[in-house]
């Protein structure tokens, strides 16, 4: 949590004006959306639209998130974090304050959502997240305080956003900002070293989360009370394999996470919800859609076991009708 002297400075109440010093761009604060160890950060206004406004005092963060921000805009075609907009300083009663203004995400954390429209979605956005997740690692980064609430699933198709970069670390360094629920060092499971096993726990323990909404107090800790945990919850148990491997940092990438928690969605042992919700559809389209997905889920598994490499375009197919799927169901419930 940040202290309370450098809160104060870049605390501002709604309708405040912030000037940039070398850009002269005029934002007007709406709302304060949230706060961290390094800045606050606020919905404002830019011209007819919302952008949401990072302040600190911490020049130094500043430029770090900033250049986290730029090092996923080079990267053709990913959705991983928002779009940075503008980076400058402003001149306030307090003194110089920096900030950066980037897109606002909207939609609900990953948690909401699944509460909302239901766990059929749950392995859906999980294949998402990890491979997001492998882009960001492939680039040198580390996400770091991954969490729910650092999780953002945008409309009207469901696609989940990650907000939030200021734990973001390069990989090799030591981890700058975690939440203990969701990191290996409390659990007594690895250090804090930035790796991409590090964001592969984190998605194993948010994986527990789902089952565990208000999560749970630590008590014997390591492995033993994670497994228990995850045998006590009947929704857990068709990805336990998936889960204690992350646990126990037995992936070294996301991609391979990715591919064994397909495999469970191909080999029929993903959760219920799951299931029930793909076959829901049963008029003649769908029908159709259902036995060309058996047949991409056939030679998805052919190709795996030849090269690893050539699977992933047989599993983006999939993973868009599994979306498509869920999607169609979600607006026949609403249309009832």
């Amino acid at each position: 949590m940040m202290n309370h002297s450098l809160k104060s400075r870049c605390k501002v109440a709604p309708g405040t004006v912030i000037t940039g010093k070398w850009h002269s761009n005029k934002y007007t604060v709406l709302k304060e959306l949230g706060y961290g160890a390094n800045g606050i950060v606020y919905l404002a206004k830019f011209k007819n639209t919302q952008v949401a406004l990072k302040m600190s005092d911490n020049g130094m963060s500043i430029t770090s998130e900033v250049n986290v921000l730029r090092s996923f805009a080079k990267v053709q075609g990913s959705t991983l974090g928002p779009s940075l907009l503008d980076v400058d300083d402003w001149k306030s009663n307090q003194g110089q304050i920096s900030f950066y203004t980037m897109e606002y995400i909207q939609g609900p954390d990953l948690l909401t959502f699944i509460q909302k429209k239901g766990k059929a979605w749950t392995t859906v956005l999980f294949l998402q997240l990890l491979n997001d997740l492998n882009t960001l690692h492939e680039n040198g980064w580390v996400f770091g305080d991954l969490k729910p609430e650092n999780l953002i699933v945008t409309g009207p198709t469901p696609r989940i956003r990650c907000i939030d970069v200021g734990g973001t670390t390069l990989q090799g360094r030591a981890i700058k900002e975690f939440t203990e629920f969701y990191d290996r060092g409390y659990w007594g499971l690895g250090t804090r070293k930035a790796d991409p096993a590090y964001d592969l726990f984190a998605v194993a323990m948010i994986m527990i989360n789902t089952a565990y909404p208000k999560r749970f107090n630590k008590t014997a800790g390591g492995i033993s009370q994670l497994r228990e945990s995850i045998g006590k919850q009947r929704e857990l148990l068709p990805l336990e394999r998936v889960i204690i491997k992350a646990l126990q940092g037995q992936y070294t990438n996301a991609l391979q996470m990715r591919t064994e928690l397909l495999s469970l969605v191909i080999d029929k042992k993903s959760p219920e919800s799951l299931n029930n919700a793909a076959v829901t559809s049963t008029n003649s389209t769908n029908q159709k859609q259902k036995i060309n997905q058996q047949s991409n889920q056939t030679k998805s598994r052919q190709i795996y076991r030849k090269k690893k490499k050539k699977s992933r375009w047989a599993e983006t197919i999939m993973i868009t009708i599994f979306i498509a799927l869920l999607y169609l169901l979600y607006i026949f419930q609403k249309l009832i």
